[in-house]
């Protein structure tokens, strides 16, 4: 099983680095940081930090996007190609190959953060950057769980890919939405409002809390201490858990 796992994760780390994805994020790189400049020229006090905070959040979303759309368009080929159907033909369980996949995609997001973290290190503190790092990589991980999950349920790209960016924007703004409900400004006792609160409420029980991750304030602001990594990555666990475990039941009831 360790043997058949590793090398469908080795394939999928060759497979990126054949289609040439580190230049393709090394050239998004570029662009963030010359649009960094162009926003440090602009700031009127504080160029450094503006630059610096612009510049991780932007390599922050585009490394998620990157990630997202690789994993499903790599998976979306392999179903069209039908190299899935050789793979099973050769008695390879469907847990090894979720597994393979997902080891492979999370090697993957790893080297999308060291790129990301060789662009940010001139920027700010070392050890708050190799802390953002860390956190980036398990944000990265997660989304490349949800994506293999989006593509074997959905079968194609569009639908896939509008699902996890609509998810990954509601669990990146739903602590805001929690706030908001909590204390609106009227209609407190409304039934519509009551039932609003309670779907939020119950949205923020099942979703990872994903504005916790990766806090471009790690890096621009002082430390008022260590950031939370271990909690993030328990609940990274959890839903990364979650998310294999829901690819895996879908694909076994894909039939090919």
């Amino acid at each position: 099983m360790k043997r058949q796992v590793a090398t469908i994760a080795y394939y999928t780390l060759l497979e990126a680095l054949r289609t040439r994805l580190p230049v393709m994020v090394l050239a998004c790189l570029a662009v963030l940081l010359l649009a960094s400049l162009f926003v440090r020229e602009i700031a009127i006090t504080e160029s450094a930090r503006m630059q610096t905070a612009f510049l991780a959040a932007a390599a922050r979303i585009a490394s998620v996007f990157v990630v997202s759309l690789y994993v499903l368009a790599a998976v979306a080929r392999e179903f069209n190609d039908k190299g899935v159907e050789l793979l099973l033909s050769l008695n390879l369980p469907r847990a090894h190959y979720i597994l393979g996949k997902l080891a492979g995609f999370v090697l993957v997001a790893v080297l999308v953060t060291g790129l990301v973290t060789l662009c940010l290190i001139w920027f700010a503190p070392p050890a708050a950057v190799l802390a953002w790092a860390a956190s980036l990589a398990l944000e990265l991980s997660l989304i490349a769980a949800l994506s293999l999950f989006c593509i074997v349920t959905f079968n194609q790209v569009m639908p896939a890919a509008s699902f996890v960016m609509a998810f990954y924007l509601l669990a990146r703004s739903l602590t805001a939405i929690r706030l908001m409900s909590a204390n609106p400004i009227n209609g407190a006792e409304t039934p519509a409002h009551q039932v609003i609160g309670w779907t939020v409420d119950v949205l923020a029980l099942v979703m990872p809390a994903l504005d916790a991750f990766t806090q471009t304030a790690w890096l621009v602001n002082p430390p008022a201490g260590p950031p939370p990594l271990a909690a993030l990555a328990w609940q990274s666990a959890v839903y990364f858990a979650l998310l294999a475990a829901a690819a895996m039941f879908d694909f076994y009831r894909r039939e090919f």
